[in-house]
């Protein structure tokens, strides 16, 4: 790729995160990101805190693999605002019309395109990580390694790309605004709330008993059915730096999950916009 592309890359999608970083959704979703992020991780940091099972956190990336349900939640549906109208809004008003008769090719805006909507969420969603890290200095004096702290980072980083991917592709094919945000807020249902029931139906007629947390079987199909969804792989990555969980689903396998995730997304959005008619 010729240096001036990769500026024309760097400017668009520099103008797409100024536009989305001070934004309303953004000052709307700041105190809910500071509540989920580092406020979990603050009442994680509790050192009288029990969660069900009797379960006390005893160390920092314990913290910030339950502070990660937080993520979960916040995060996600933050990645889902920012990008639901990003290519139907501008299909509607004809500025998508304009920016693809630009001497640029279609394959670098879509890269712009993702960059910048990816900036935009993961900045503010990164700083409440940080946050979520020195809260748990703060009340229990401890902190993660460097290599627990970067698989978070990474972990988090991610999961905002692949929804921001899915919101895109989404909005490509919707010709409304609110039809976009319907898809995206539909996707982010599917994985957050309904993928416990797909795996539940599956265990059922696998015949496989649900929900026993101490079922090998169980906890495996769980696992598998894991890699299928975008939560499921993010908690797989984290749990790379948890030894005391094991749902017998091999590290390469998270790797190919998480490589399949993002390339898969990313190479049906390009194809997306390259046949993209205005």
């Amino acid at each position: 790729m010729r240096m001036s592309e990769i500026k024309r890359i760097l400017v668009l999608a520099s103008i797409i995160r100024k536009e989305h970083m001070f934004s309303h959704r953004t000052k709307i979703m700041l105190p809910i990101l500071l509540l989920f992020i580092p406020g979990f991780a603050w009442g994680f940091s509790d050192p009288n805190v029990v969660l069900p099972g009797g379960i006390q956190p005893s160390n920092a990336m314990e913290i910030l693999y339950y502070t990660s349900i937080g993520v979960l939640f916040s995060a996600t549906i933050f990645a889902v605002l920012i990008a639901h109208d990003g290519i139907s809004k501008e299909r509607i008003s004809g500025v998508l019309e304009l920016r693809l008769s630009q001497p640029m090719s279609r394959s670098s805006q879509t890269t712009a395109l993702v960059w910048g909507h990816w900036q935009s969420s993961f900045i503010p969603i990164l700083a409440c990580s940080i946050l979520a890290i020195v809260a748990i200095f703060v009340r229990r004096d401890m902190l993660p390694t460097i290599v627990e702290m970067l698989c978070f980072v990474v972990a988090v980083g991610v999961l905002v790309l692949w929804y921001t991917l899915l919101s895109l592709i989404a909005s490509s094919y919707a010709t409304e605004q609110s039809t976009s945000i319907a898809f995206g807020i539909g996707t982010w249902f599917l994985f957050t709330f309904l993928w416990a029931l797909v795996t539940s139906m599956v265990a059922f007629a696998s015949g496989v008993a649900v929900g026993q947390p101490n079922d090998p079987e169980w906890i495996q199909l769980e696992g598998y059915l894991d890699l299928l969804s975008p939560n499921g792989v993010f908690h797989h990555l984290l749990e790379t730096q948890m030894p005391t969980i094991e749902r017998g689903v091999a590290t390469s396998m998270t790797i190919f999950a998480i490589a399949l995730w993002s390339i898969a997304p990313w190479y049906i959005l390009q194809r997306r916009i390259q046949h993209l008619s205005l």
